[in-house]
């Protein structure tokens, strides 16, 4: 057997593994400094498991190890699915506008569609606790940005405590990705999703927070280039933030009316998870190219504090 690793994300490991004759994916978390619950194998594989029969493409799940002596980390094998997780512009230039409009509407369509699953009906009852979740995220990304912290970020702090002191009522309790983007989701030739990957921060929720955390990569794609986020969505054909956000509403009777504050999250949750990245950077704990992204954490945050000033 081989196993070789596919590079793109920047937090759990992502190997091919074959014997020749069949393919598998095998995931594992990353090296080296690790935040508590953010990297759960278990979480990722259960979410996927449970969507197995809904609308929602997913990958087959095969196998979860739990027990780190076997490859010393927690891991899942899952199926390999055909499709390309469309990163760069360039890549949908290629394909043409039409085609491009087809797949990020697409892209749109599949996340109302994970929103609308009934977390009951499919066994994740107690996959999170939705009750106040939107406050408990604003705490929960304070405390993993202060413990990947390796220098001051006042904009960090600014935008914190104003996000803890407005909370918005949350909206219907759904399934939340965590970091729904289209390099995340898997695109067949006939410019289908064939699966939505990395579901390593899914849980119950307020699921607004995975529509603004989209918004937001594809705001900051020209600020965050090839450090942290693909820039597709600035492709001649894909549709622009207020055609994402009317698309999204036609599928979803969700209140947008404070969506400022979800984008403001947005911004501190990915400060955030990139702070981490360059955290183990800095520690000499990354594989592979492209972790130095330590630059683009601070117009993030700056952007986070802009955008609690809209509403939609």
């Amino acid at each position: 057997m081989r196993a070789s690793v596919i590079t793109g994300g920047k937090s759990n490991l992502t190997y091919e593994v074959t014997d020749g004759r069949s393919t598998w994916i095998v995931r594992r978390p990353p090296l080296g400094h690790v935040l508590a619950t953010a990297h759960d194998m278990g979480r990722e594989y259960r979410v996927m498991s449970a969507l197995q029969e809904t609308p929602v493409p997913v990958p087959a799940t095969f196998a979860l190890c739990q027990d780190a002596t076997v490859l010393g980390a927690p891991f899942y094998v899952m199926e390999r699915c055909a499709g390309t997780p469309y990163r760069r512009a360039a890549d949908l230039e290629a394909l043409g506008a039409a085609r491009t409009q087809v797949i990020s509407t697409r892209l749109v369509d599949t996340l109302a569609v994970l929103h609308q699953v009934d977390p009951v009906a499919v066994g994740l009852s107690d996959f999170g606790k939705p009750e106040g979740f939107l406050a408990r995220q604003v705490g929960r990304w304070k405390k993993q940005l202060d413990a990947s912290r390796s220098r001051d970020l006042p904009a960090a702090d600014e935008l914190y405590a104003r996000l803890a002191a407005d909370v918005p009522e949350e909206s219907a309790t759904g399934i939340v990705h965590g970091d729904f983007r289209l390099d995340n989701v898997l695109v067949d030739a006939d410019d289908q999703p064939t699966a939505v990957l990395d579901w390593e921060m899914a849980t119950l929720g307020d699921p607004l927070t995975d529509l603004a955390l989209m918004l937001t990569y594809h705001r900051l794609g020209d600020v965050l280039g090839g450090a942290a986020a693909a820039d597709a969505s600035s492709a001649p054909g894909f549709l622009n933030e207020q055609e994402v956000i009317t698309r999204y509403a036609a599928g979803s009777d969700r209140d947008l009316s404070r969506f400022g504050f979800y984008l403001g999250l947005a911004a501190f949750k990915l400060a955030a998870i990139l702070e981490g990245i360059h955290y183990r950077y800095l520690s000499g704990q990354t594989v592979g190219d492209g972790f130095d992204v330590g630059a683009v954490v601070h117009p993030l945050l700056d952007a986070g504090l802009d955008a609690l000033k809209e509403n939609n």
